[in-house]
Parts: C-alpha cells; sequence; structure tokens
C-alpha cells in the first residue's frame, strides 16, 4: 500500500508554450528571482506622512488617509477605505477571504477561483500574468499585486489605478508581515491579527507535534528538475513540520540534475498528484523515496501560495504525515523482528511494488500545475553553489528559471 497521506485537492491543470529559448543543461542549477528592483525590501507602513517597518497593529491603526512605501520604493497613499479590491495573485485574494474581506473583492486571478464564491469575481488574467484592460474594467480602488507581479505593477500604475506591490515572502515571518500589510490597507487589522495568531498556534502546533521523531529528508520537486530549495517559504512549512530540505544547500527554486537529484536522495516527496507518478519516473524512482514508496500529498493551492491559510493546511498536513510516517515505520521494524514477513524495515513505512501509470503528467512534483504564485521570495543571488551557473550571463538564471515554470504552469500560480 502506498503511504498516501491526502486532503481536499483543488486541481487545475494549465499549460504554457513557449518558444525560441534554449533549455538548461543538465546539471546546470539557475535559480529563480522574480523580486522587483529593490528585492528583499520590507514595505514601510504607517498613518499618513509616517514611516516604518511593517504595519501597525494598535487601536486605531487602521484609520485613513494612510501612506504605505511598497517594495518597488513607491509610496502608495489611500484617502479612505478602498470598496472595491483587485488582486492579480491568487495568495493575496487567498489572504483577503480569510481576512473575511472577500466582499469588496472585484477583481482575481483564475488560479484564484478555488476560493468560495471567487468565480462570481472578474477574472482578470492575461495568458501569462494580469489583463491590464480586464483589471482596469473592474474600476479598483486599489490594487493588490504580489511579488510575482512585478512586470505588471508599471503599466497598471500608468493608467492611474493604486497598485501595491508585495516584497518577497521567503518564510514565515514574512507571510505575517504580508497579512498585516493586507489588513492595514482595506481596513481590517483586527482580523489580520487574528489571522496570523492562528497561524503561528498551527505553525508551534507542528513543531510540537514532531518535536520527537526522526526528521526525514523531504524533496518537493517543481516539474523539469526544478525544486523547491533554502530560502523560500515552502522550506519554511517543510522544516516547521518536521522534515529537513533534501535541496537545502541550494536557494530559491534551482533546476537540478538527475545525478544532483539522486545525491540529495530524500526519503520523502511531496506531491500534489494523488498517484503520485513522479515516484516511478527517474530519478526519483531511483531515490529512498522512490524505493520505499514514500510520499505525503499536499493541496496545491495550499502548499504553493505564501498567505496564512496555506501555511495552517500545509503545516497541519505534513506534521501529521511525518508522524504517522514514523509510526508506520516503526511498526514494520518491530514486525521484521518477531518474523513478520509484510513489514519493511525502513523507518518511512512500505515499500510496495504496486507501480502506478505516469503517463499524461506534465511536471515532476506537480502534475496538476501546481498554483504556484511565482517563486515569491527567492533570491537568486550568492547562494554559494557551485552547482549554480545563473550568472552565465546577467539575468540568465532568472529568465531561463521563469521560462521553464512558466511552461510547466507553475510560476503563473505562485505570488
Amino acid at each position: 500500500m502506498r503511504n498516501s497521506f491526502a486532503i481536499a485537492m483543488a486541481v487545475l491543470v494549465t499549460t504554457a508554450l513557449i518558444g525560441g529559448v534554449a533549455g538548461t543543461v543538465a546539471g546546470a542549477q539557475p535559480t529563480i528571482s522574480t523580486d522587483g528592483p529593490t528585492a528583499g525590501a520590507q514595505p514601510a507602513v504607517g498613518a499618513a506622512g509616517a514611516t516604518g517597518t511593517g504595519p501597525a497593529q494598535t487601536d486605531g491603526a487602521c484609520g485613513y488617509p494612510f501612506n504605505a512605501t511598497d517594495a518597488t520604493g513607491e509610496t502608495v497613499t489611500l484617502e479612505e477605505r478602498p470598496e472595491r479590491i483587485t488582486t492579480i495573485n491568487p495568495s493575496a485574494a487567498q489572504t483577503l477571504w480569510e481576512l473575511g474581506e472577500q466582499d469588496r473583492v472585484v477583481g482575481v486571478s483564475q488560479f484564484a477561483f478555488y476560493l468560495d464564491g471567487a468565480e462570481e469575481r472578474a477574472n482578470v488574467s492575461a495568458e501569462f500574468g494580469a489583463s491590464v484592460e480586464r483589471v482596469v474594467d473592474t474600476e479598483p480602488d486599489l490594487v493588490l499585486a504580489p511579488n510575482s507581479s512585478a512586470a505588471d505593477v508599471e503599466p497598471l500604475r500608468e493608467q492611474g489605478l493604486t497598485v501595491y506591490h508585495f516584497p518577497a515572502a521567503t518564510d514565515v515571518e514574512d507571510i505575517a508581515e504580508k497579512t498585516e500589510t493586507i489588513g492595514r490597507l482595506v481596513g481590517a487589522c483586527d482580523a489580520a491579527a487574528e489571522t496570523n495568531e492562528e497561524m503561528y498556534d498551527a505553525v508551534d502546533a507542528a513543531e510540537e507535534r514532531t518535536a520527537d521523531v526522526d526528521r526525514p529528508a523531504a524533496l518537493y520537486p517543481l516539474g523539469g528538475g526544478y525544486v523547491a530549495a533554502n530560502n523560500t517559504f515552502i522550506d519554511a512549512i517543510m522544516t516547521a513540520s518536521g522534515t529537513d530540505n533534501a535541496a537545502a544547500e541550494y536557494r530559491a527554486y534551482p533546476q537540478l540534475s538527475d545525478e544532483v537529484i539522486l545525491q540529495t536522495d530524500p526519503e520523502l516527496i511531496l506531491v500534489t498528484d494523488p498517484e503520485a507518478a513522479i515516484l516511478e519516473r527517474e530519478p526519483y524512482a531511483s531515490t529512498t523515496a522512490g524505493a520505499e514508496d514514500s510520499y505525503v500529498v499536499m493541496n496545491a493551492d495550499y502548499l504553493n501560495q505564501p498567505a496564512p491559510r496555506s501555511v495552517i493546511e500545509s503545516t497541519t498536513t505534513l506534521s501529521n504525515a511525518v508522524v504517522e510516517l514514523q509510526e508506520e515505520g516503526s511498526e514494520s521494524t518491530e514486525g521484521a523482528g518477531d518474523g513478520s514477513t509484510d513489514g519493511d524495515s525502513s523507518e518511512d513505512g512500505d515499500s510496495s511494488g504496486d507501480g502506478e501509470s505516469s503517463e499524461g503528467d506534465t511536471s515532476d512534483g506537480s502534475d496538476d500545475g501546481s498554483s504556484t504564485d511565482g517563486a515569491d521570495g527567492n533570491a537568486s543571488d550568492g547562494d554559494g553553489s557551485d552547482e549554480n551557473t545563473g550568472d552565465s550571463a546577467p539575468g540568465f538564471g532568472v529568465v531561463a528559471a521563469a521560462l521553464a515554470l512558466l511552461a510547466t504552469g507553475l510560476l503563473a500560480r505562485r505570488d
């Protein structure tokens, strides 16, 4: 029996074909970052005329007029509470739903349609990114543009729209700050504080749940050899949930060769495809996880979007799976000790040979096209890895990685 831990799936298949771009050489590890010109900068927000790092969470902090400096260095001014809000990536939409402010949302990305009632809003997506015309047609008082939407910000501002562009999110703290910022912008400070408290409680519970179990080396393949490595919010989720990222020596979303993936030798694979067909394909089939059929099915929309509900659901699912895998491994070891022939001595549980077909898969770990919002929060500079060859030309790693992820429908759905 496969070690499958399924939760409700919200699966969307996206396909994007890009011509005229050479793929990366096997073994090369270009990283991806879609950060704006001030990558890593945190927004300075406060009451009108005030400056500071992060939004205030004191009583009365949600008054207007309000000034906030976003990731582009632009000071965004709101004279009054925005009543019509458009989000051009799904993580911001997810956050507004979490804050209970969905009734003011008039436009969303097509990848936010998994949210209850989101399909009733205007779809502002273009083939890639946002459609300026569609966003303008929603007549928004405020446009929320997460990290991967950097290229859409200036065209929207040129149309006279008020746009707030978020910095990259590489950990839970960044997601909490982003949630506070959204709460402050839309006048929902108390809801943002409550949401972050729930998120941190979930992280604490996941860490406590896995405190006394062995930490398996885990890997989350994104497709085409790309994986979620260090300095990403996905890595933060994996760490909080009781696993060690097998790609932790790399940064951001590198493309790893088959040889390098074999060297990382994950004991556990995170997938968004319930059939986990990737475990039957090389190089993953030859890893410990492939040999032992050890995987966890994650919800693509939650795992791939830097937003509070994503952290809550993903850390809960993964930490529970780690504990169950540990228990199954212990039972298998005990069974082998008293003559049982149906046990396996591996710590991760059964190693069944009931292979499933991998036909029709379009990407490695995210065969559904995954709702990745765009390599949120992944700096590509100075990762120290000999495998990273993204510096062969200015921006080469960023462009190559972005195009490769777009080709598997991944980049369009991460924030």
